[in-house]
């Protein structure tokens, strides 16, 4: 069944889904600044639009454009950019 998740007062949205394989949630981020945690090693998709990451221990941040993908370690943080809507696809492992 899907579990619906809403974050920063409705401007991350996620549809939580299991694949064949893997965890899995979609989503949409609206424009803004964001920080997350992880609690399993993600790897986030962009769909469309972008997202504008600076990774845990990186001082750089960088684009990801519709196509990209990235992937976080468990128990970090991490901070995202987003200059127009974007939606993605992260799996959890």
């Amino acid at each position: 069944m899907f579990h619906i998740n809403q974050y920063f007062d409705g401007k991350v949205v996620s549809i939580a889904f299991q694949t064949a394989t893997l965890p899995a949630s979609v989503g949409v981020m609206a424009v803004g600044e964001f920080e997350f945690g992880t609690t399993q090693k993600e790897t986030m998709s962009v769909i469309s639009g972008a997202l504008t990451v600076r990774l845990p221990g990186a001082g750089d941040w960088v684009t990801y454009n519709a196509g990209d993908h990235f992937i976080v370690a468990a128990n970090e943080t991490f901070d995202v950019q987003v200059s127009t809507e974007t939606a993605y696809l992260c799996t959890y492992e």
